[in-house]
């Protein structure tokens, strides 16, 4: 498989960062993507919005922009997968939709989304023209590093301190990772918003 540079499913790498997304009480996802075969993102066949995604090693960066939006969006290098049987696979398993630059996998895999663009900003565009909501959710939902769910953390004097002591502040439930709406966040919601005007 061909690969390119797209980040390790983090914006910038800082211990810092903040994320974004949607809370669900009982923090279930549901996935209704129901096209066969793949297809461009492109095609003029509308997408319903698909909450669960599997994200291939060239588009790591799209899976972060992905969980800022809300969805449950799995890297496969953060599985360490990078072989085209195991993504497939697991794409499957998962009832995951494929997001991929490589149009043989895509091929392979039943509802995959080719993406023809290297860039992430423009990655979002094609996924916004094939129907998938591209917003970025104004609860913390899902973590930008690990996929993980999110947590609302009440007054704790656990808190780290560099995370603000005042305004909602959330937490991963596998990593640990502290999030809140930052100047980080402000600038991935106005990335978002540019890629949904393209």
């Amino acid at each position: 498989m061909s690969r390119e540079g797209g980040g390790s499913g983090t914006v910038d790498g800082d211990e810092t960062i903040d994320d974004d997304g949607t809370t669900d009480d009982d923090g279930s996802t549901d996935d209704d993507g129901t096209t066969n075969g793949s297809r461009t993102a492109d095609d003029e066949t509308r997408r319903t919005r698909t909450e669960r995604f599997l994200v291939d090693v060239m588009c790591g960066t799209l899976a972060t922009y992905l969980r800022f939006c809300g969805y449950d969006a799995a890297y496969a290098l953060d599985r360490g997968v990078e072989d085209d049987d195991r993504i497939a696979s697991i794409a499957a398993a998962e009832d995951r939709t494929l997001l991929t630059r490589d149009r043989e996998l895509a091929e392979r895999v039943d509802g995959a989304l080719l993406l023809e663009s290297r860039d992430p900003a423009d990655q979002l565009a094609e996924l916004a023209d094939a129907g998938v909501a591209i917003e970025i959710a104004e609860t913390p939902r899902r973590c930008g590093r690990c996929n993980g769910r999110l947590d609302r953390v009440s007054d704790t004097p656990n808190r780290p301190a560099y995370v603000p002591s005042e305004g909602s502040v959330w937490r991963c439930r596998d990593c640990g990772q502290w999030f809140w709406k930052g100047s980080h966040w402000r600038d991935v919601r106005a990335r978002i918003g540019a890629a949904r005007s393209t």
